[in-house]
């Protein structure tokens, strides 16, 4: 009596317009509620097939970023010093006539003295096809910033890899393993699938240096010393040997275990062994004679011996079985007791093969033998940037896939299970294409999967074709590029000079580089001419970030709510294991600043300079905008961007381009959806199913089945050259590393940053938290509330050791600089391990926040604490701080000191402000 009426179905919107989220790499569907064609709500889609309805704070504030005080509102020029924040607004007719006064002399000359990189967009094929006709080599995109090693470590070893290659088969598996793992990467995917495993009370266990987020749920958690996984899960490999707990039958049909291994002396040396034709072949149990490796029938013999040549089972056991590996050798390194790793251990092969099952499902193999059944083995794991930033994370992540084959887990029911369009071997992606010739394209894709050292970025006098040195003896697997070297190498001239630097949605001045306070000066710094080291710099992102001070011309992007964005196999597709998937975004919200699409403005641009593909005959544009790109874009014929509604608007991933297609998939929510055929859903890499239907809808070209490799022989390739066979040689000082890295069985060694430890005896790391993904995150008026400034979290001991106090800050040292940051205390934390959130911290000025905001003052970077280079060795060579495989920033590396300094207002070190390029927040009307 007497209570208020509410009114709890009142309409929030007169429309609703379904999209794709753009606020993390999970690329959920989302409805926009829009109210007289403003936007007003945002809440997920029930009928989308990542989320399911599901939508995390992220999503849900994306409405804050459409309507954010540092969206960028004209095109600008530079007219005080770098760094000023001076600039003056121009037309668009302006600003693309002087980026192509820029671009135009380099292609025609000299192209590879542009320099173009991309942040975290989601259209990396599209800006990678872009350079690649202006012809330039210097492309990549931030994975080799990121995870490169997840994924190229997953692509040579299995064919696939964690995160968006793949997932756990939420519905069967038992026990669920996560090495790595924070919040901010397939945040709803995996919070649904931990529902899932907590409702069927399965087992999730944690193996983390801090137990936040998902290790926070997990049932067990094992604080394991940072850059340790490898060596921890080396230790597990050797503990289910040594039991005999390993999958033998799926060794041997599925996997490169029963090949040979050359024995002879000389070039070929540890290679796997050829027969007449150069295919490789095996020992069938049957005869005791070598046979193909596809043969019908065939029964591959794990133990063969012929003519003194041993198979990779033999080479694998041998090694893995040695002592070095017990837990009781790695229990003081990894930081866990080793009745723990033998528990674990235990626990895997328990569930792996006590809890085995048969799905009742008809299936052919490749070889043309027919199984009744499809075994299960429900043992999922999962890993992501934890294990991947390190010196040592390939071979870390090769290690773990090694530990799922040998259980029998991958492409299996209750195991890890990749979605389409992988698995592809290695064989089935290009190699990189690298040769710049002025005027014209180059042959072929920038970025891709080195198989030998024939395939290196190298000039014929042996220095790098590109200014990141990707493909090079240092990383010779740089599938994603090094855009962490990009500025330090364009500033040392090394291995030459570039004329204009092309960043999209890289953050360079700040926390996208290792070190900030030195990267702002490379930027900023002018030769003996009185000339900028790096002569121009052209800038597109949608937001005022650090790095719009340090640019010469800015091209301000659309937020992702007002433009086409295409979410495709060719990218980073939202496939699951039982259908591929890919997606758009579309202007759900009108324009209201003198903006334009990033990817619009590259086709205008294109046309300007009159790329091929971008122009007709007569030079006009051969596509309207972006989204006339993806719908008539053919990369091969009858295979375009999207798979859904091509030709008639019924064909599936095959057909002409249909002018209908961007409103069928606007009809169906933004997405599509071609399901993996019953019978064709697990053991893809060997089902005959699987691969025609993979062939139907434009995977393969044709079927390419192919098995796991255990021993990776282009990695074995690299070992030989830097023992002195081949043509192609490595310069002398890279040889022991390239002895040790590019083992071709997985093995583990010391992080780099070891080196440089004395003196520096904790380990430093930073998470992303869930709340936050890019780093625009934390200039959302939502998001603020939940992260506006970071501390330091100090385990018990050091907290106790150094006397830490509520309201006290810290000194952080390394060899590469200090900083003073906010302290809080942290028990569920490896005791040698202190931790941070990254990109809270803010400069003063940018982002439009207030310059005495939380972040600006109190937020802090540990990029300050790393730099871009390992500590002088004294051999007069550059050593980039990155895994010497794959180039990825060995951001985790990290050594510092710690030491209370009492309470403080504010953290060090302090950067003047940066001028602001847009109004403060609340000064707009």
């Amino acid at each position: 009596m007497g209570q208020p009426k509410v009114d709890t179905q009142r309409p929030v919107s007169d429309e609703v317009r379904k999209t794709t989220c753009y606020m993390c790499a999970c690329r959920c569907g989302i409805n926009v509620h829009m109210n007289s064609g403003k936007v007003t709500y945002i809440e997920g889609n029930r009928d989308h097939p990542v989320n399911k309805g599901v939508l995390c704070a992220k999503g849900a504030s994306g409405i804050m970023q459409v309507t954010a005080p540092s969206r960028l509102r004209a095109p600008l020029r530079r007219v005080g010093p770098r760094g000023s924040g001076a600039f003056e607004e121009i037309s668009w007719d302006e600003a693309l006539a002087l980026a192509v006064s820029w671009m135009k002399p380099l292609r025609e000359e000299a192209p590879e003295k542009l320099a173009f990189f991309t942040g975290r967009d989601q259209s990396q094929s599209f800006t990678g096809w872009w350079a690649q006709q202006f012809g330039t080599p210097n492309y990549a995109a931030h994975g080799g910033f990121c995870s490169v090693n997840m994924a190229a470590a997953g692509i040579y070893t299995i064919g696939g890899a964690f995160w968006e290659f793949g997932q756990p088969d939420w519905a069967h598996t038992k026990l669920f393993v996560m090495f790595g793992v924070a919040e901010d990467h397939d945040s709803n995917p995996i919070k649904i699938g931990l529902g899932k495993l907590k409702a069927r009370g399965a087992r999730v266990i944690g193996v983390n240096p801090i137990r936040t987020g998902y290790n926070a749920v997990a049932d067990d958690w094992l604080g394991i010393t940072p850059g340790t996984d490898g060596l921890l899960i080396l230790s597990l490999i050797h503990c289910l040997l040594a039991a005999g707990k390993i999958d033998l039958d799926y060794l041997a049909r599925w996997t490169n275990a029963p090949l040979l291994v050359n024995e002879a002396e000389g070039a070929e040396k540890g290679l796997i062994l050829k027969n007449a034709e150069s295919q490789p072949f095996v020992i069938d149990k049957r005869t005791g004679m070598p046979a193909p490796w596809d043969g019908a029938g065939v029964q591959p013999d794990l133990g063969a011996v012929w003519q003194g040549h041993r198979t990779v089972f033999q080479h694998m056991a041998e090694r893995y079985l040695a002592e070095e590996y017990a837990p009781e050798a790695v229990a003081g390194r990894v930081g866990i007791p080793a009745a723990r790793i033998r528990a674990l251990a235990a626990e895997l092969a328990r569930v792996a093969f006590d809890e085995a099952f048969d799905l009742p499902v008809e299936w052919t193999d490749f070889r043309g033998d027919k199984h009744a059944t499809m075994t299960g083995r429900p043992v999922s794991f999962h890993a992501m940037r934890g294990i991947s930033a390190h010196s040592n994370g390939f071979q870390t992540a090769r290690a773990l896939h090694l530990l799922q084959i040998i259980l029998g887990t991958v492409e299996v029911p209750g195991g890890y299970r990749l979605k389409p369009p992988y698995p592809k071997p290695v064989e089935a992606h290009p190699t990189p294409h690298f040769v710049a010739a002025a005027g014209k394209p180059l042959s072929g894709p920038h970025l891709g999967y080195v198989r030998g050292p024939e395939n290196l970025a190298l000039k014929e006098d042996g220095t790098p074709w590109r200014i990141d040195k990707a493909f090079t003896w240092e990383n010779p697997f740089s599938a994603h590029g090094l855009m962490h070297m990009v500025i330090p190498n364009a500033h040392a001239g090394d291995p030459y000079k570039v004329d204009t630097l092309f960043l999209y949605m890289a953050n360079m001045s700040w926390n996208s580089s290792m070190n900030s306070g030195r990267v702002m000066e490379m930027l900023t710094d002018k030769g003996a001419d009185g000339e900028y080291v790096i002569p121009r710099i052209i800038y597109s992102d949608a937001y005022a970030s650090e790095m719009v001070a340090y640019a010469d011309l800015i091209l301000p992007d659309t937020t992702y709510l007002e433009r086409h964005d295409c979410i495709s196999l060719l990218d980073r597709p939202i496939s699951e294991p039982d259908a591929a998937g890919d997606a758009i975004r579309w202007p759900v919200a009108d324009v209201d600043r003198d903006v334009r699409p990033f990817q619009s403005v590259l086709l205008d641009l294109g046309v300007r300079l009159g790329l091929p593909g971008m122009t007709n005959p007569d030079g006009t544009a051969k596509f309207r905008d972006y989204a006339d790109y993806i719908v008539n874009h053919q990369r091969r014929p009858g295979v375009g961007p999207l798979i859904g509604f091509r030709g008639d608007g019924k064909a599936e991933g095959r057909g002409d381009p249909n002018p209908d297609q961007m409103q069928r998939y606007i009809d169906n929510g933004g997405f599509y959806q071609a399901h993996v055929p019953e019978g064709a859903q697990y053991y893809k890499p060997w089902n005959a199913a699987y691969q025609d239907w993979a062939v139907q809808t434009s995977f393969y070209e044709s079927p390419q089945p192919y098995l796991f490799s255990i021993w990776s022989e282009p990695m074995r390739k690299f070992q030989l050259a830097a023992e002195g066979q081949g043509f192609i040689q490595p310069p002398d000082h890279l040889r022991e590393q390239l002895k040790l890295a590019m083992d071709p069985l997985p093995v583990w060694y010391p992080p780099f940053g070891d080196e440089a430890a004395a003196g520096y005896p904790v380990h430093a790391l930073t998470q992303r938290p869930m709340a936050m993904y890019h780093s625009w995150g934390s200039q959302n008026a939502w998001l603020r509330q939940i992260h506006g400034k970071n501390y330091l979290y100090v385990p018990t001991k050091i907290w106790q050791g150094e006397g830490f106090a509520e309201g006290d800050y810290a000194r952080v040292t390394s060899p590469n600089g200090e900083i003073v940051v906010p302290v809080a205390h942290m028990a569920a934390l490896n005791e040698n391990t202190v931790w941070t959130w990254n990109a809270i911290g803010k400069r003063k000025g940018a982002w439009a926040l207030d310059e005495g905001g939380p972040e600006a003052t109190e937020g802090f970077l540990l990029n300050h604490l790393i730099s871009e280079l390992l500590p002088e060795k004294g051999d007069g060579h550059r050593w980039s701080n990155s895994d010497p495989v794959t180039g990825q920033a060995a951001w985790f590396d990290l050594r510092v000191r710690v030491e209370r300094v009492g309470p403080r207002d504010h953290s060090e070190p302090e950067f003047a402000a940066v001028p602001r390029v847009v109004p403060q927040g609340g000064e707009r009307a």
